[in-house]
């Protein structure tokens, strides 16, 4: 592929008035045809990076059908010395890209990038939002180039990302592009090289659904709840300028079933790539965006793979998945099942982007980001909404908090403020212990029908084993039971036959959690019912919780400030509390 002229990025920052356009707003909103090379976007991340006057966020969305290889994302930066920093951090995220949305996150999540590789049109029909500045560009020729870029079909799918005054650059000045362009709504200005314009219609612009809400001024918003979905929310939250207040009725937070000693991070995979499959992959790289900017690996995590067990023996992948990606997830190999003690024909698959967690180190990490508080021992008893805001009082009357939002992320407790949702407690126990001396466990985490982590760190203790776990619907009993502990020992026999005799004798020690579950086991990210505006709910986040709440955290946020969303709109309804409405 030609590489991009130099001159033509800055060409398109000032096209579109860019950065002094961007001054002083809370966020900015590009969307661009075609990523190409990725230099448009590098020099706008510099830009921005480069400007005291920058907007809070900065939203990049572009599309790409078959995505270069991170050699010559570096390559093509390294003419640029201010660039080849920037693409040194892009492609340590240039992984995994299957078709879809991937979200990438920059500068501590202020600086997203939403990569959407597939086709052009399919992919602007997934993905709603109001752009700020329109950049089309061509990846240039060679095998990369498509001509339907330029098509008046997809000019006016672009069209209707625009608002009245969204600027616009264009990397082609054929008459065609102009007339279509002119067709759409576009006033038109030569700018040498290129074509630059601003949406204007003569006409009033009528979209099949209402302008995307957009907050532009945030308030104070309460939070309920001090697990991973109430944390995750509140870091979105405070990223986008919000003071948030998160209560919970313990002293401490991570104290429900978010408080699982060790929990593991993997990929559900099924043959035909499944709405739950591709739902887990982008929440695994939210999660992992985090992981990997707050907490310290090899304490708070690792980056370990994890081996599926398959009993039923069914190692099927979507078609076209190979261990040279840029699927994750692949059969496992007879070294990987003999290195993890398993019988080397043993059925498997190798996830190569999961990893084990601690997940109230990602909570305590998260509560510590600026503009949120928190409130342990304040169990909220009762809402109230008026002049426009919340009130929030405890069991005895007393006022705990006022907030203009409330999120509910309380789990199975969600109920008492969300009694319209379709939740259901799930009881889970499971076993564990510190490593002594003369206990031989795999290194790598094995799941399938339950998990084994082992050679987790404690501190100045000996590292920890966990292996489980139960599912006891509609049991919120805290207390351990000896028939658990007899179920999670019969399970590990099965998953790794070996580490069961090495733990036969072991002291073992045992956790209980109440997880909350929707009745179709997806996530419930959105506003809740009811004459009363500002009551939303992220919570049914069930047994994964690691892989959702950093995702389902960042819908919400996106859905309140009018931004592009991490997912294909179909994937967002799949988790959204609209779905429950009736005709939705």
């Amino acid at each position: 592929m030609a590489a991009e002229p130099a001159q033509s990025r800055p060409e398109f920052l000032s096209g579109c008035g860019l950065p002094q356009a961007w001054a002083g707003q809370p966020q900015w909103l590009i969307l661009e045809t075609s990523f190409g090379l990725g230099l448009h976007f590098l020099t706008t991340w510099h830009a921005w990076r480069s400007d005291p006057e920058r907007p809070r966020m900065l939203h990049f969305v572009s599309i790409d059908a078959r995505p270069v290889s991170a050699a010559a994302l570096l390559r093509a930066a390294q003419a640029q010395p201010e660039l080849a920093s920037l693409a040194a951090e892009l492609i340590a995220q240039w992984h995994g890209l299957l078709p879809g949305f991937h979200r990438l996150a920059f500068d501590d999540g202020r600086v997203l990038l939403t990569l959407c590789v597939g086709d052009t049109q399919a992919m602007l029909r997934a993905q709603r939002f109001e752009a700020d500045s329109i950049f089309l560009t061509d990846p240039g020729p060679g095998p990369q180039d498509d001509p339907a870029l330029w098509s008046p079909e997809t000019l006016k799918a672009v069209s209707r990302f625009a608002r009245q005054g969204t600027a616009m650059v264009s990397g082609s000045t054929a008459e065609p592009v102009r007339d279509a362009l002119r067709q759409f709504g576009f006033t038109l200005d030569d700018g040498g090289d290129h074509l630059r314009g601003v949406f204007a219609p003569a006409w009033t612009v009528r979209r099949r659904e209402p302008a995307p809400e957009r907050i532009d001024t945030p308030g104070r918003c309460a939070v309920l709840g001090a697990g991973l979905a109430g944390a995750a929310v509140a870091a979105s939250l405070a990223r986008r300028g919000w003071q948030v207040t998160v209560l919970d009725g313990a002293d401490q937070p991570a104290a429900g079933a978010s408080g699982l000693p060790v929990g593991m991070l993997a990929p559900h995979v099924s043959p035909d790539d499944a709405l739950l499959s591709r739902l887990t992959r982008a929440g695994i790289r939210a999660t992992w965006s985090e992981l990997t900017r707050l907490l310290e690996e090899g304490r708070d995590w690792r980056a370990s793979g994890v081996l599926e067990r398959r009993p039923d023996g069914d190692t099927r992948v979507p078609p076209g998945w190979t261990d040279s990606g840029p699927n994750e997830s692949w059969p496992a190999t007879a070294a990987q099942r003999g290195d993890a003690g398993l019988p080397a024909d043993a059925p498997a698959l190798w996830h190569a982007r999961a990893a084990w967690v601690r997940p109230h180190q990602l909570i305590a990490a998260w509560l510590r980001q600026p503009g949120i508080a928190f409130r342990g021992g304040c169990r909220v008893a009762r809402m109230a909404h008026a002049d426009g805001g919340w009130q929030l009082f405890g069991p005895s009357g007393e006022l705990l908090a006022e907030a203009d939002r409330v999120v509910v992320c309380a789990g199975f407790e969600s109920g008492d403020f969300a009694p319209t949702l379709p939740l259901q407690p799930v009881r889970g126990q499971v076993a564990w212990g510190r490593m002594r001396d003369g206990i031989d466990l795999p290194a790598t985490p094995i799941n399938g029908d339950g998990h084994l982590i082992a050679h987790v760190p404690h501190g100045e203790a000996p590292p920890i084993w966990l292996a489980g776990a139960t599912f006891d619907r509609d049991s919120t009993n805290l207390s351990p039971t000896a028939a658990d502990s007899d179920a999670n020992r019969d399970r590990l026999a099965r998953l790794h036959p070996g580490a069961a005799r090495a733990l036969a004798h072991a002291q073992v020690d045992t956790w209980v959690g109440i997880r909350c579950a929707s009745g179709d086991r997806r996530p419930l990210v959105g506003p809740l019912d009811g004459d009363a505006p500002g009551l939303w709910a992220c919570t049914a986040l069930g047994s994964r919780g690691l892989s959702f709440a950093a995702l389902c955290a960042e819908l919400l946020a996106a859905q309140w400030h009018g931004e592009p969303l991490a997912l294909p709109a179909a994937l967002a309804k799949a988790v959204g509390t609209q779905r429950l409405r009736p005709g939705r």
